[in-house]
């Protein structure tokens, strides 16, 4: 009986420890990675056809033009900025981590992933600003099949 209440204890103890350890993990916050603000006062001027995809951790855009962006800042949500130097050339497929984009505050999305502690942040509205005084750029976003699900389970159109 007494090893039963000492694995028991141990159980607890690891359980407990896992669970403070979950509970540390805070937003991504990292105050070097600060960018600017989003161009609100900068309109949409046109959306193009390629689309974004969100793999989790992740995002796949797939330019499907046969226009090519040199240097470009790619927007998500209206919050999360990340620069892609090498441009986006037309007809290629770009994959940019989820853990590449930051906002004003130095603050990122949510990731997904197995071990992940927030909800992943879901990916509505991509743009592309080719400088930060241009017009943005729209890109089209496909929804998760999870999104979708969620969707269709609340009855939103």
């Amino acid at each position: 009986m007494r090893l039963t209440t000492r694995a028991s204890r141990t159980a607890i103890v690891a359980l407990a420890a896992t669970a403070a350890l979950a509970g540390c993990e805070s937003v991504r916050y990292e105050p070097g990675n600060a960018t600017r603000a989003y161009p609100f006062s900068q309109p949409q001027a046109r959306v193009i056809e390629a689309q974004v995809f969100n793999n989790g951790e992740s995002i796949t855009i797939v330019n499907a033009t046969t226009e090519s962006f040199g240097p470009v800042d790619v927007w998500l949500n209206q919050r999360y900025l990340h620069r892609l130097d090498a441009g986006l050339a037309a007809g290629a497929v770009t994959e940019i981590p989820l853990t590449g984009f930051w906002d004003l505050r130095g603050e990122g999305p949510f990731p997904g992933g197995l071990l992940r502690y927030y909800p992943p942040t879901p990916v509505r509205l991509v743009q592309l600003q080719t400088a930060p005084d241009a017009p943005l750029v729209g890109l089209v976003a496909i929804p998760t099949e999870r999104e979708l699900d969620t969707i269709r389970i609340r009855g939103d159109s």
